[in-house]
This record gives structure tokens, C-alpha cells and sequence, in this order.
């Protein structure tokens, strides 16, 4: 069991209205309404710190609506609408994320007001904490500026959850009247920019626990919120400056991890490369503490695992990770063609002898997917159809990056007591280092004056952690493939530095639930994912073949009915729904 914050009395699970905490009472009635706490209770240090706690405790997205899609890795919104994944499982398996997938929400579909009730729960407990703060009279001026920090940090961070997902929400901040009306006519990116700037400017560079939000973190937030706006001039020299100076929350300078898998592995999590990381945490009495979100997508059938399949890799992104020669991508996305695609039992309905791919692969992909033929950490080599609910549904591959290995389960990381041993202590890094290196090579190739070599250079950097055989999955005393990753030499171009960056994006944040943002705001949304079901649909036609993708209308997700009945004329819908 981990200790998260390190905070002493302070383990609060609270919980309030949405969007608002109004405490009516009656003249002669002085207790509080349900769901509300009083003043005394948060205006002094434990109050605060309380408060502040539960606030970081709602990005696991437990306690308050479906807790396997809810939290902050987005792995359906971001991943499988990404393409990078498939929904997985039988069809008819959750099917409500089968719309997500499809994009077929339509204003009342769940998703879109759970996500919705989640940032706002979030932002409403952040803002409680900056109403009650100065109240407090036995905190020093330098606790409570490292409260205000941490707050709008975690404040930034849900606006900018819904700022992806929606485009134009209400802002509610601290002092907005309460109960309030607020339209979404625009959106809140200079809010976010607030928020993240303040953050940068007064927290510390050290925190006293590793789940914290330090100077750094708030850093490459505004940078990534810079970036998402077009703002390349000054995300490359933020960029710059954290990746000179920058520290995580235990002061260790950012780096990259020795090996790919250290950064989603709980015997070494919060390291040097992860600039902010939810924290989870197993066997503390409850699973609200665990990382609840990829409950769902262990292999299904691996010994003593029991459940569920769900988030398979898609074929398109297994074959991203063929190489040429030079240890190189294939151009043009030629990895699809079948004389390049990764020969891993694509006669999924049958049982034939399987033979090896035997083609060259960026290591990382074994990291990524559970391949046929290929151990899948210590739980015995993947058998592929035995371990998958329905290939011909969903495909051959299941989910690795962010499952345990079965010594991880037996010695406590997992949490067994509830229906599967899904929950685990495993962090979900929002922003790895990596993350900021390959953001610092975007923008420098998108800034007004383009430095193509430093690009280069930060995108080689990545590259040559993949390269190492020490981080190889390996069988026996042998790598489990043809692994071969090279460097990049110099960029020809703006063009073919643009489009090494994003696919390098591609193939290290893989399952990370950031490809279906990014691919919007390239504007190449309509094109990519019509190319991957294009590719996947001719194995999996009964999954993909109804995905359409609208521009102008999918890039962002309904406003849901919900929230705009209760404020009618005041809320309007996105374009399209």
C-alpha cells in the first residue's frame, strides 16, 4: 500500500453538488444540507488540506459515476476514439461505450454527462478550497500560497479535461455567485492559461509527497495548454526552460526512465519521467483508492486474472510499429499494406498453427499489446485466442501497458477483494517526460522560425530509450522479436519533421489516452480514422463497419440534455446534435 500525500488525518472521501454547493436551511433549522459541510469543518489547516486531498482523489473518477471510464486516462474518449485501440470484449459487453467508439453519442448518452460530473465535481472541490483557505488562521502564508497552487493546478486540469471533450463550457470559479447562471458561449483556454500560470508562479519546485503538483507540473501544463492553442512560440521556450530546469515533486531533475516499461510499472512509478502522476493505491480498505479505470481490460482468461478483455489494440497500431532498415517507421503509412503488416494471427476465427512474425518492430510495441507467441509479463506466453473474449469481434490483442504482473498481484499491489483483481496501486502518468519532449519538438517545428535539428534531436532522444535491449520483452535469453529501433537523421524539411513528431507521439504515448485530441487539433481527425477503419474494418466488419466520422461535429462531444434542462436558454449545444 502506498502513501499518497502524506498527510496524517486528512484520508477524506468527500463528496458535493456539482457545479455548485448550496447549503439551504429554514430559519429554525441550523444543520446543514445533505452533501454540504459546514465552515468550522474547513476553514483551519485539516480542513484545507482535507479538502485539498479529496480533490486529487476525484481524478480517479471513483465514487460518483461509472468508474471505469470516468477518470482522467481517457482511454475510451482518447484512445479508442483514437483508433488506437478497439472498445474489446463482446459487442454487447457495455455496449454504452460502443457509441463512444462509433461516435454515435447523442445528447442523453451517459458518457458525456459522466465525464461532465466528474470535472465538475473536481473543479467544485478545488474551489471550495480557495473560498476557505484565507480563512484559516493557523496556516503559515506559505502553506497557504502552496494550497492556492495546487488547487488551481488541479482546477487548470479539469477545465482542460472539459475544454478537449466539449469546446464550450461554463467557468465557475471561487467567486462566482452561488447558486449561478453561466452560459458556455466560448471557450476557456485564457482561464486555463490562469490557472497553470498562477500554479507555475507559486509552487514550490519540491512537495512533500511524490502525488503532488509542484512548480514543473504546472509548467508543462501551460505549455501543453499553449500548444493545444497554437501557441508555439512560447510552448517551445516554456518547453525549454522545464526541460533544463524542471524537477519532479521529490526533486529529481526529469529524465527518462532506463527502461520503456519503468514508467508504467508500480515498483517504479513516480520517477524521474513522471512530471504528474494520479496515484492510486491497493488494499487500503477500499477500491475507491485504486486505479478503478483499466479494471476492465486484463486479459480475459489469464491465469488467476478472470477479467475482462476490454481496450484490445487495434491492428493499425500494432502495425504502426513495423521499421524499415534503418530501424526507422515505414513512410506513408504503408505500414498497412500487406506486405508490411505484422503477421500476428489475422486468421482470427480459426485455430491454425501460428508462426512468428518475423519482420522488424520497434520494441515498444510489445510493451503496448499482448501478441500471440509473446510472454505477457510473468502470468506465461500470450496463447492469443484463449486470452481474448472474441477475436473476431475485437481482434487478437489485448491491452499490457497499464496492466500488473502477476508477482506485482501477489504481493500486494492488487487489490483481491473485490470481483476481479483488476484494481491495482498502478499510477497513470498524465504527463511523463517524454510527453514534454516530444511537445518541445512539435513546437519547435511549428514556431515562426523552426529549428528542424532540435526537433531532431528531442524526437532521437525517445527513440534511442526504445533502441536500448535492455528494455526488450525478451523469451528465455532472447528478445521476443526482431526488434530494431534507429535514429532519425537530419530532417529534410518542415513536412518530414512534422510528420516524424506526430508519430512518434503515435507510437510512445500509445494507450495513453492522448490520440484522439491530438489528432483534432492537427486537424486531421476525419483523415486518420477514417484510414484506420479502413484497414481494421476488412477483419473486424461487424465492430467498425458503422464508424463515420463528421467534421464539425466529432471533434468534441454533446453537451449533455441533462445539464442544459436544467438551464434552458442559458446552455447551448455543440454544432451538430
Amino acid at each position: 500500500m502506498k502513501n499518497i500525500f502524506n498527510m496524517k488525518g486528512a484520508s477524506l472521501t468527500l463528496s458535493f453538488v456539482i457545479v455548485a454547493s448550496v447549503a439551504c436551511k429554514n430559519d429554525f433549522l441550523s444543520v446543514p444540507a445533505p452533501g454540504a459541510l459546514s465552515e468550522s469543518l474547513l476553514t483551519n489547516a485539516n480542513g484545507v488540506e482535507g479538502m485539498l486531498v479529496s480533490s486529487y482523489g476525484i481524478l480517479l473518477g471513483r465514487g460518483l459515476t461509472n468508474p471505469f471510464i470516468g477518470g482522467s486516462t481517457n482511454w475510451l474518449g482518447g484512445s479508442v476514439q483514437g483508433g488506437e485501440a478497439n472498445k474489446g470484449s463482446e459487442s454487447g459487453d457495455a455496449a454504452v461505450m460502443n457509441a463512444v467508439m462509433r461516435f454515435e453519442m447523442s445528447p442523453t448518452h451517459q458518457v458525456p454527462a459522466w465525464k461532465w460530473a466528474i470535472c465538475y465535481e473536481s473543479i467544485s472541490r478545488a474551489n471550495t478550497v480557495l473560498k476557505n483557505v484565507d480563512k484559516a488562521t493557523d496556516m503559515s502564508a506559505a502553506d497557504k500560497t502552496r494550497v492556492k497552487g495546487e488547487a488551481r493546478f488541479l482546477r487548470g486540469h479539469s477545465y482542460f479535461e472539459l475544454q478537449k471533450h466539449f469546446n464550450k463550457v461554463p467557468y465557475i470559479d471561487e467567486t462566482t455567485a452561488d447558486p449561478a447562471i453561466v452560459p458556455n458561449s466560448g471557450n476557456v483556454w485564457t482561464q486555463i492559461e490562469a490557472d497553470f500560470k498562477f500554479a507555475y508562479d507559486n509552487l514550490p519546485e519540491t512537495q512533500a509527497a511524490a502525488g503532488r503538483a509542484n512548480k514543473w507540473a504546472a509548467g508543462s501544463y501551460l505549455g501543453k495548454a499553449y500548444l493545444f492553442q497554437k501557441k508555439f512560440d512560447a510552448a517551445a521556450t516554456l518547453f525549454e526552460t522545464v526541460i533544463a530546469s524542471g524537477k519532479n515533486a521529490s526533486g529529481v531533475k526529469y529524465g527518462l526512465a532506463a527502461k520503456y516499461n519503468d514508467c508504467f510499472n508500480a515498483e517504479t512509478e513516480n520517477n524521474e519521467e513522471h512530471v504528474f502522476s494520479v496515484q492510486a493505491a491497493a488494499n487500503t480498505g477500499t477500491i475507491n483508492n485504486t486505479q478503478s479505470d483499466f479494471v476492465l481490460n486484463f486479459t480475459q482468461n489469464a491465469p488467476g486474472a478472470g477479467c475482462c478483455g476490454f481496450f484490445q489494440p487495434s491492428f493499425d497500431m500494432v502495425n504502426s510499429y513495423r521499421t524499415d532498415a534503418n530501424g526507422l517507421p515505414l513512410p506513408n503509412n504503408t505500414y498497412n499494406d500487406p506486405a508490411n503488416a505484422v503477421k500476428h494471427d489475422y486468421d482470427i476465427g480459426s485455430d491454425i498453427a501460428f508462426v512468428p512474425d518475423a519482420g522488424r518492430l520497434d520494441a515498444r510495441v510489445d510493451w503496448v499489446a499482448g501478441r500471440r507467441g509473446v510472454p505477457y509479463y510473468d502470468w506465461g506466453v500470450h496463447p492469443g485466442k484463449r486470452w481474448v473474449r472474441d477475436q473476431v469481434d475485437a481482434g487478437p490483442y489485448t491491452a499490457k501497458k497499464f496492466q500488473m504482473t502477476k508477482a506485482q498481484f501477489d504481493s500486494g499491489f492488487g487489490d483481491g477483494s473485490s470481483w476481479t483483481k483488476g484494481y491495482s496501486a498502478l499510477n497513470y502518468p498524465m504527463i511523463r517526460f517524454a510527453d514534454v519532449l516530444l511537445m518541445a519538438a512539435e513546437a519547435q517545428v511549428e514556431k515562426a522560425a523552426p529549428d528542424l535539428a532540435k526537433a531532431k534531436d528531442y524526437v532521437n532522444l525517445v527513440r534511442a530509450r526504445a533502441a536500448k535491449p535492455a528494455g526488450f520483452v525478451m523469451n528465455g535469453a532472447t528478445p521476443a522479436a526482431n526488434y530494431n529501433v534507429g535514429a532519425y537523421p537530419a530532417f529534410a524539411d518542415q513536412v518530414a519533421a512534422r510528420a516524424a513528431v506526430r508519430m512518434e507521439r503515435k507510437l510512445e504515448l500509445s494507450q495513453e489516452g492522448h490520440r484522439f485530441y491530438d489528432l483534432v487539433r492537427w486537424g486531421v481527425a476525419k483523415a486518420e480514422i477514417e484510414r484506420y477503419v479502413a484497414n481494421d474494418v476488412k477483419i473486424l466488419a461487424g465492430r467498425l463497419g458503422r464508424i463515420t466520422f463528421v467534421t464539425g461535429k466529432h471533434e468534441y462531444w454533446p453537451i449533455p440534455q441533462s445539464q442544459i434542462d436544467l438551464q434552458p436558454g442559458i446552455l447551448t449545444q455543440n454544432p451538430g446534435y
